[in-house]
C-alpha cells in the first residue's frame, strides 16, 4: 500500500535535521537541535560534585542527568510552566529522565570523576519527537563540554565511550514511517521511540498500540527504520560536535573524530 505524508516525505526519510552548536554561551556546551519543526535547546552545564547518595554510598565516578520542559509557547495552545502547578508534570517527569538513562548509557562514569553532567532541554517549539530531540540533542551538547573539559587539560581519559541518539517511528495509515511529526504521531496506530548507541546496540525501545495491536513484522520494521534514521543522526551528530565554536577546535576535531572506534 502506498500513502502519502503530510509532508511528502519518504516512509524512512526523515525531517531535516540541524544542529546550532554554541547558542547558550554560559553552557559548558549547547546546541540549538531541529528535527523538523520540532526544536530544542539543549545545554550542557558541568559541576565539580555529585549527587548526595553517591557521596553517602561512597560510589566513585561521576554523575550525568537531565531535565527537560515545554516553554508555555512551543505549543498551540500555551502550556503553563511546571511551577505554576507546584510540580512536574508526569510526562516531563519520565522523559527527563529517559534522557538521564540515555546518556548515562554511553559515558564512563568513573573517567568522569567526581563531577555531575546536567543537560538541560528546553523545547522551543514542538512538531513531534520532542523526547527523540533531546536525547540527541543532549547527546551533542554533553560532547561539546567535554570536548571543552578534555581540551582544558581538566580530564586525563575521554569519558564519553560512543553517541547516542534517538528517533521515532510509527504505523501511520497501515504502514510503518520513520520520524513522525504531529500530525503523523496524532493519527498513528502503533507509535515506537528508539534510543540507540554508535555500535547499533539499543538502550530503550518504547512502543505501544493507540487503541490497536501491531504484528512482529510491523514492530521488526519499526526497528529497522530506527536503526537506519539512527545511523544518519550519528553522522550529522559528529559534523555539529566537529563545528562548535570553542577555542580548542583541533582539540575537538581529533576527539569527536575518534567517537565509534
Amino acid at each position: 500500500m502506498s500513502i502519502t505524508r503530510p509532508d511528502g516525505r519518504q516512509l524512512d526519510q526523515l525531517r531535516t535535521v540541524s544542529f546550532a552548536p554554541g547558542v547558550a554561551p554560559h553552557a559548558d556546551g549547547s546546541v540549538l537541535v531541529s528535527f523538523g519543526n520540532t526544536r530544542v535547546i539543549c545545554a550542557a552545564t558541568i559541576e565539580n560534585d555529585v549527587p548526595r547518595w553517591m557521596k553517602y554510598q561512597k560510589v566513585a565516578g561521576g554523575w550525568v542527568t537531565a531535565e527537560y520542559s515545554m516553554l508555555p509557547y512551543s505549543t498551540h495552545d500555551r502550556k503553563a510552566r511546571d511551577i505554576s502547578r507546584g510540580k512536574l508534570d508526569g510526562r516531563s517527569s519520565e522523559i527527563q529522565r529517559l534522557i538521564g538513562r540515555s546518556l548515562r548509557a554511553v559515558v564512563d562514569l568513573k573517567k568522569l570523576g567526581q563531577r555531575t553532567v546536567w543537560v538541560d532541554c528546553d523545547v522551543l517549539q514542538a512538531d513531534g519527537g520532542t523526547r527523540t530531540a533531546s536525547i540527541t540533542g543532549g547527546c551533542v551538547a554533553m560532547a561539546i563540554a567535554l570536548n571543552r573539559l578534555m581540551g582544558e587539560g581538566k580530564l586525563n581519559d575521554f569519558p564519553l565511550k560512543q553517541l547516542v541518539a534517538a528517533i521515532s517511528t510509527g504505523v501511520y495509515q497501515g504502514e510503518p514511517v520513520l520520524d513522525l511529526n504531529y500530525p503523523e504521531d496524532r493519527d498513528a496506530t502503533v507509535d515506537f521511540n528508539a534510543v540507540m548507541t554508535e555500535r547499533g546496540e539499543f538502550v530503550e525501545v518504547q512502543g505501544s498500540g493507540e487503541e490497536a495491536v501491531f504484528t512482529s513484522e510491523e514492530m521488526t520494521s519499526m526497528l529497522d527504520l530506527a536503526k537506519k534514521g539512527t545511523s544518519e543522526l550519528f553522522t550529522l551528530q559528529k559534523a555539529a560536535i566537529l563545528e562548535a565554536d570553542r577555542p580548542d577546535g583541533d582539540a575537538l576535531a581529533s576527539l569527536a573524530g575518534s567517537f565509534g572506534k
